[in-house]
């Protein structure tokens, strides 16, 4: 190979990946971004359900009161619910 043949775009970013890969410190910082990135998704998915459960529950309390004629709310008599959360 001649040195252009290295100075073209394809083998210079062939050669970058190469080095980088089989750096450890690269690997470390690969590692690490992997494992915060793996439990970022985990905490945006505990948050989504939450505030998926928080809005489950406030349509199902809502849906319990019943307005009377006088503008006053008044609780339906359903059986209370025992599931636990």
């Amino acid at each position: 190979m001649a040195l252009d043949d290295y100075l073209e775009s394809e083998v210079a970013v062939a050669v970058a990946a190469t080095a980088a890969a089989l750096s450890p410190g690269f690997r470390r910082v690969l590692r690490r971004g992997a494992v915060y990135g793996v439990a970022g998704v985990l905490k945006a998915t505990d948050v989504a359900t939450a505030a998926a459960r928080g809005v489950a529950r406030g349509t199902s309390s809502a849906s319990d009161k019943v307005q009377t004629g006088d503008g006053r709310t008044e609780h339906s008599q359903a059986a209370p619910s025992t599931a636990a959360s």
